[in-house]
């Protein structure tokens, strides 16, 4: 009798930046040992608690199996709080933080100030300008393609999220890798301690820079 043996690939969830789908990470390669499961932003309810978000965000994870965590920027924090309820092998983010004591002055402006909430939802309408000139100036200024990673243009999810990103509150877990770009605007590298610099690296990184980013994350996987 032949006995046949089926190994199945670990999984790594992958949850990109904020109003970004995979195309960010399209060009990441990873080990063919892993299955790379993207997680694709939800449009919050109204008026929906973080904790709730988070928790529909994490339904799409099977923890029954060992899995991965990989997060870019505001996926970042996200993998983050999913690592609280669902805890992984491995929790990776890029062009991300590990506290709120590593936010940006602009980011804890935005929480003192609350301004965030006042905004009106038309700030964050996908015509208009306003959105496109701060999504230009504060990821990659000299980058042309910036506005094509940015899918997920709901007003109502893009004002929820930065008001989230504002409040954010989380103590440091020294297990969590962090990998930043020297040049990060959004998430300035002299804030925070990372594991890895990404030399010459804007916010997008990742994108930018994909070939320096799968080395280490190989390393770091396997």
């Amino acid at each position: 009798m032949v006995l046949f043996f089926y190994f199945s690939k670990m999984k790594i969830y992958v949850v990109s930046g904020l109003g970004a789908d995979y195309k960010v990470l399209e060009r990441i390669e990873l080990s063919d040992k892993y299955e790379i499961v993207f997680i694709d932003w939800l449009i919050p309810r109204q008026n929906e608690d973080f904790s709730k978000y988070v928790e529909r965000m994490a339904e799409k994870i099977d923890d029954s199996e060992p899995f991965h965590l990989l997060g870019y920027s505001f996926g970042g924090i996200m993998v983050q709080e999913i690592n609280k309820i669902k805890p992984a092998r491995k929790v990776v983010i890029l062009g991300s933080i590990k506290s709120d004591k590593e936010k940006s002055k602009l980011i804890r402006a935005g929480q003192i100030t609350r301004i965030p909430k006042v905004l009106p939802l038309h700030f964050f309408n996908d015509k208009a300008a306003n959105i496109y000139s701060v999504v230009r100036k504060f990821f990659d200024p000299k980058n042309p393609r910036v506005m094509q990673y940015f899918r997920v243009r709901d007003p109502y999810y893009l004002k929820w999220s930065v008001e989230k990103i504002s409040d954010w509150k989380f103590e440091e877990d020294p297990n969590v890798i962090q990998i930043l770009g020297d040049r990060d605007i959004v998430f300035p590298i002299k804030n925070s301690k990372p594991n890895y610099i990404i030399k010459g690296g804007t916010h997008l990184f990742p994108a930018t820079k994909y070939k320096e980013v799968s080395k280490i994350l190989k390393e770091v996987f396997d």
